[in-house]
C-alpha cells in the first residue's frame, strides 16, 4: 500500500517534467531571434568599424603630408628673427 502510495507521488513529479509541443516551439524561436538580432548587430558594428578606419587613415596620411614638407605654423616666430 506504501509503495503505491510513492509511485503515484513519483507519476505526478513526472508529469510536471514533461514539457509541451508550444514550449520547444517558444523558446527554439526566442533563440533564434536572438542569435539572428546578435548577427545583425554585429555585422552594422562591423560595417561602421570599417568607416570609421577607412577616415581616421585618411587623415593619418594628410597629416604625414604635412610633417613632410616642414611647414611652420604661421603662429611661429622664425628662429632668425631679430627682436
Amino acid at each position: 500500500m506504501n509503495l503505491g502510495g510513492k509511485m503515484t507521488k513519483l507519476s505526478k513529479k513526472q508529469r510536471h517534467q514533461v514539457k509541451s509541443r508550444w514550449y520547444y516551439i517558444f523558446w527554439g524561436a526566442a533563440t533564434v531571434s536572438v542569435f539572428a538580432g546578435q548577427m545583425y548587430v554585429g555585422s552594422g558594428y562591423r560595417q561602421m568599424s570599417d568607416s570609421f578606419n577607412r577616415i581616421l587613415d585618411t587623415v593619418i596620411i594628410e597629416i604625414e603630408d604635412d610633417f613632410r614638407h616642414k611647414r611652420r605654423h604661421p603662429m611661429l616666430v622664425p628662429p632668425n628673427s631679430a627682436f
